[in-house]
């Protein structure tokens, strides 16, 4: 089991934004997370989708930990935000999933990511409040 890591401060950037991006490779915070979820419009997020990957392929974040919060996958989204940020040759620290309620929502996008891109979830829900030790031991 890796070693944990303490992080002081996680930057949210949306992902449909260059500019943001850009400017992310500069700041001092410990992770640039690119938001594909709630910062981008529904008719904007192939476009977003599509800047994230290419950020990351870009690289230039130094030693932050880039993580890559995509969309859920009970939305039209979801699934093609995991396929492109887990089948590209250069991929995420981790993935960030949203409004995780159960373990089996745990079980399901950890299926879909490839080995050494980490799942963090997103308490966000009622449901996931009375389930906190059985999401935090879904993860493995």
């Amino acid at each position: 089991m890796p070693s944990a890591r303490p992080r002081r401060s996680a930057l949210y950037m949306p992902a449909g934004n260059p500019r943001a991006i850009g400017k992310a490779r500069g700041l001092a915070c410990d992770v640039v997370i690119l938001d594909l979820e709630d910062s981008v419009a529904p008719d904007a997020k192939p476009a977003a989708r599509d800047l994230a990957i290419a950020a990351l392929a870009e690289g230039g974040f130094g030693r932050r930990e880039v993580v890559v919060r995509v969309n859920g996958l009970d939305t039209p989204w979801g699934e093609a935000d995991l396929s492109a940020v887990g089948s590209g040759p250069v991929r995420p620290d981790a993935v960030l999933a949203p409004k995780v309620s159960t373990p089996e929502d745990v079980a399901a996008y950890a299926a879909r990511l490839p080995a050494g891109v980490a799942l963090w979830i997103m308490v966000e829900t009622c449901a996931s409040l009375f389930a906190l030790d059985r999401l935090a031991s879904a993860g493995g």
